[in-house]
This record gives structure tokens, C-alpha cells and sequence, in this order.
């Protein structure tokens, strides 16, 4: 092959017809778009979608990921375009990776984001392997994120489309995941320029609304999930204030998230209260008011770095970060406690900061994101 052949549109030196792309789908219109466009190129694409939890329950569930009614979208898209797809199942792989934490962490009274760790050790793991097994030059997917290449190598960015940005649930991408990984809809200005594209392309999945829910959470209902998953799990207890004293009383500890003030059921009592902290072990929901929730300093651990210098080469690093997926990055002090531990000082103390959340650092003043870890109680 000529060194000097220039890149095709993957930012690889070879023609189109000549790079196979496996590109993840899902069955929804983002990625069905992305493998129509990347087949309409000229590209070798083969389509690869996991089958990630269970065909009876998925089927009776619409706007779910990756489950029935959405591998048979999937399909119809490989054969309209003309290119080879594939089911996997990853069903037990889903459950033991994701979804047995997910329950683990809300019995522990934290706020899982699981769509993280799906895409962390099942998207862009086994996926990605599979992908590799297939001989991919490269495996593209859906997500508005952008990958842009600066001088140490791709980095990562946010997307165009602030509304659709999703690098918030792709912190933890590592940078060698990075280097095979494309997302050719980060560039997009909006989600309606995506539809466009899947009508031009003739796909019946122009019009199928986005998923809205976890997909293994009928209805956004987290506590019926986790009763099923962990019989007893909705065990009674006290409502108490932060000094103790009993105030009422609950149905089950995961009913309740940090920063919930509606439906306590402990109305009357003068000034807002809030859920404050989480005490499963006594079985407890503690509450209190609105400023007990402001937070300045967040531990962070299992810390993906994707900055260009080592992480603990520094003491501290001049971040912004974003401690719940729908707020907009502020700054703060990002200081190393070791290569995938740290502490961050926000500058503006935050509400509502759970543990079980991603703590996702972005450069100053810039569309880079730098990584990221998991929010905790520390020490």
C-alpha cells in the first residue's frame, strides 16, 4: 500500500471498498443511520447487535435497547442495505457485568449509571473484541460523541449537539479502545439532521422515537427491578433527620435517591427536607435541608485518564467537571491521590452529589474530555 495514500473518511490509508468497519447496532435510528451511511460510502461493513437481556420480557417493551422487536429492526436495516449482520448473546455476560451490580450498588444506597458500565465492559470489551476477531479495520456506533485526532494521538470530545452529547456515559473509553473506536454522528448539529439521513436512506426506523428508560427498567420503576433481583430488598424502616431523631417511616431504602424531596411522606414539618444520605444497613433514609446537600469536595475512584500527560504526574490539574449526566461542566481542582484515585474541589459547591455517579473531567475551555472515575463515600 502507497505510504503517501490519503485518508478515507475513518481516518485510515486505504479505500473504502477495502476497510471493514463492524458498526455496533442496536436496532434504534442512530446507529442504523451510521450503517447505512458507512455502507453508502463504500465501506465493508458488517453489523453486529447484542442480544443483552431477555426476548419475552424485551418484546412487550417498546423503546428498549437491544432486545427483540430492536434486533429485528436491525436486521431489516442490514438486508435493505445489503450488508452482513449478526446476533450475539450476551445475555449472562449483561447480567454479572451490569445489571448484579446495579442491584449491589442501590442495596448499597448509591445511584448507579449503568449504560456506563455496559458500554465499558460489554460495548467497547467484547464487542470491540469480536470486532477485532472479525478482522475490523476499525467499529463504529451511534453515540454523539466526536473523536479528533490532536497531537498525542485521537483524543476525545464532546459532541456538536449539545442536547445530544453523550460523553458523560463515555468517560471510562480507554485510549487504546479510542484508537478502534469511530462515531461518525459526533458532528452532527441535530438529532433532525440524523433523521434526515435515515429517510434518505429509505430506513423504517426513520420515525422510532429514542429510548428513554435504562433498558433493563420497565418504566423507569428501579425499586420493582431491584425487588425482583434481591427478594427483601424493600425491607421497612425510619425516616430519620440528621441528628436522629424518628420522623417516619418507609417501605424500602431503594425507594429513595440523594436529592429527592417528593413523596416522603413526611410533609408539615415547616421548611423542604431532602434526602441527604443513605444508610441501608440500619435501613435508614436520612433527610434534612437544602443547603446539607452542597458538596464541595468528591472522592473519585477507578479513574480513566485520557489526558496527555501522565495522571499523577501533576499534584493537581485545572479541570471542569460534570458530577450528574444533565448539568453543564463547572470548574474544579482535580487532584491525583494515585494513578486511579483522586480527590475534586469544586470552586462552586454542587447539590445532590451521589455516590454511584461518574465524575467526568473536561479541559478548560475546550471540547476535550479528559476521562473521568466513580464518585464514592471515601474514607
Amino acid at each position: 500500500m502507497p505510504k503517501d495514500m490519503p485518508l478515507n473518511s475513518l481516518g485510515l490509508p486505504k479505500a473504502p471498498a477495502d476497510t471493514r468497519v463492524v458498526v455496533a447496532m442496536s436496532g434504534g435510528v442512530d446507529s442504523s443511520v451510521v450503517a447505512a451511511m458507512l455502507k453508502d460510502e463504500g465501506y465493508d461493513v458488517v453489523g453486529v447487535t447484542l442480544q443483552l437481556y431477555d426476548h419475552g420480557a424485551a418484546l412487550a417493551k417498546k423503546g428498549a435497547c437491544c432486545a427483540g422487536q430492536d434486533i429485528h429492526d436491525a436486521r431489516r436495516v442490514a438486508e435493505a442495505m445489503g450488508f452482513p449482520h449478526y446476533v450475539l448473546d450476551y445475555e449472562n455476560t449483561f447480567r454479572e457485568a451490569v445489571i448484579e451490580e446495579f442491584a449491589d450498588a442501590y442495596l448499597a444506597g448509591a445511584t448507579p449509571v449503568p449504560c456506563i458500565r455496559c458500554n465499558e465492559r460489554v460495548k467497547f470489551k467484547d464487542l470491540l473484541a469480536t470486532a477485532r476477531d472479525l478482522d475490523a479495520d476499525c467499529m463504529a456506533t451511534g453515540h454523539y460523541i466526536q473523536r479528533k485526532m490532536g497531537a498525542a494521538g485521537a483524543e476525545l470530545h464532546r459532541a456538536a449537539d449539545a442536547n445530544r452529547d453523550q460523553s458523560y456515559f463515555l468517560f471510562s473509553t480507554t485510549q487504546d479502545q479510542l484508537d478502534f473506536l469511530r462515531f461518525p454522528l459526533g458532528h452532527l448539529a441535530s438529532k433532525a439532521e440524523t433523521r434526515a439521513l435515515a429517510a434518505r436512506y429509505g430506513l423504517g426506523v426513520a420515525d422510532k422515537p429514542d429510548s428513554q428508560d435504562i433498558c433493563f427498567v420497565p418504566n423507569g420503576n428501579y425499586a420493582a427491578v431491584i425487588e425482583k433481583l434481591r427478594p427483601g430488598a424493600a425491607d421497612p424502616g425510619e425516616i430519620v433527620d440528621q441528628a436522629g431523631n424518628v420522623l417516619g417511616t418507609h417501605s424500602g431504602v431503594i425507594h429513595y435517591t440523594i436529592g429527592q424531596r417528593r413523596g416522603l411522606g413526611i410533609g408539615g414539618l415547616g421548611d423542604p427536607l431532602y434526602v441527604v444520605r443513605l444508610d441501608p444497613a440500619a435501613r435508614r433514609v436520612i433527610v434534612g435541608p437544602k443547603e446539607a446537600l452542597s458538596t464541595r469536595v468528591v472522592p473519585v475512584r477507578e479513574v480513566n485518564w485520557l489526558g496527555d500527560s501522565p495522571f499523577d504526574s501533576r499534584p493537581e490539574w485545572q479541570v471542569e467537571v460534570k458530577v450528574r449526566s444533565t448539568r453543564a461542566p463547572r470548574p474544579a481542582v482535580l487532584r491525583p491521590l494515585g494513578p486511579t484515585e483522586a480527590e475534586v474541589e469544586l470552586l462552586d459547591p454542587e447539590d445532590g452529589v451521589s455516590p454511584g455517579q461518574a465524575c467526568v473531567f473536561y479541559a478548560p475551555d475546550s471540547t476535550r474530555i479528559l476521562g473521568g472515575g466513580w464518585i464514592w463515600r471515601g474514607r
